[in-house]
Order: C-alpha cells, then sequence, then structure tokens
C-alpha cells in the first residue's frame, strides 16, 4: 500500500487544506500518515480538530511514497524548521514527491529545494519564494520534477490529484 505523510502545524492548520487531500488520497487507496510536533490534538484555522500520528522527528521519509505540508497560518512553525527542512531534502534526494500548499511552499523554498523551479503560494508570500530563487508561477498547482506546490484552499482538490497522478507515475 502507498502511504504519504501529511504534516500539519499544532494549531492553525487549514483545515480544508488537511480535510480534502486526506480524504481524496484514502478514497484512492492511499494511506495517510498525520505528522506534527505534538501528539496533541491539533487545531485547524476552522475548528478541525485532528490527532496525530507521529511527530515530525520520527517521520522516515523512506516510508513514504510522499512528504505533504499543509498550509494555513500556522504552516510558517516550519519556515525556518531545520529538520522539516532536512525531511523534504531527503524526500527529494530519495526521489519521493514532495508537497506544500498555501503558505507552506516557503518551507521548501527556505530548505533550498524549489531553487531555480517552477512554484507557487498563497499569493501573500511570493515574494519569500522569489527570495530564495523560485520561479513563481501564480498557478493554483504547480509540478515541478518531485515537487508540486498549491496556491490555498480552492487548490485543495487540483493539489490531491496531482500528487495521486505523480505517486501512480513512479
Amino acid at each position: 500500500m502507498k502511504k504519504i505523510a501529511m504534516i500539519i502545524a499544532e494549531s492553525a492548520f487549514r483545515d480544508e487544506e488537511f480535510l480534502v487531500p486526506k480524504g481524496i488520497f484514502e478514497k484512492n487507496g492511499i494511506e495517510v500518515t498525520v505528522a506534527s510536533t505534538s501528539l496533541a490534538e491539533a487545531r485547524g484555522s476552522l475548528g478541525a480538530k485532528v490527532k496525530p500520528d507521529i511527530l515530525v522527528k520520527d517521520i522516515n521519509v523512506e516510508d513514504f511514497a510522499a512528504l505533504v505540508f499543509v498550509g494555513g497560518g500556522g504552516a510558517s512553525q516550519y519556515w525556518d524548521d531545520p529538520l522539516s527542512h532536512k525531511l523534504a531534502q531527503d524526500a527529494l534526494n530519495g526521489n519521493r514527491i514532495v508537497a506544500a500548499i498555501c503558505i507552506a511552499p516557503v518551507t521548501l523554498a527556505r530548505a533550498g529545494i524549489l531553487k531555480g523551479r517552477r512554484a507557487t503560494v498563497f499569493p501573500d508570500e511570493a515574494q519569500e519564494l522569489e527570495a530564495e530563487g523560485v520561479n513563481y508561477t501564480g498557478a493554483a498547482v504547480e509540478k515541478d520534477g518531485n515537487i508540486i506546490t498549491a496556491s490555498g484552499p480552492a487548490a485543495a482538490k487540483a493539489f490531491a490529484e496531482e500528487i495521486i497522478k505523480a505517486i501512480n507515475a513512479k
């Protein structure tokens, strides 16, 4: 069975950027493991309550076909997190899919894996990507190699579908 690790903030992750892709992944037979920096119940910005399965520090990228960073205001907790940067780098180097939605692509940009690549992000953070040498496209969903980024809640369904397509192409 294929597995995806979804990384959420302890609080203020964006509900639909987590719930919509998770539902689509599971409907397509993909097992989802939810990771955060605490095993306490995480709260979405719109009220969703999610109990993480594992800690971010316990993610083994080799166990997953994809690593998905969920957006929402709380996602900024990972922007400058060395462990998140290493996970993204290791996943990409291990030929895994690395994905991020809303403001979470900033984590990937600061990890150095978006430099010179096409990517998108929630429009308010476009300058964050450009400052890291990223070709910001402004698209709803952008795929460049094994990296998939999306602009926000309205793109959640298309984001999940692109991730599934990329996993199935491997």
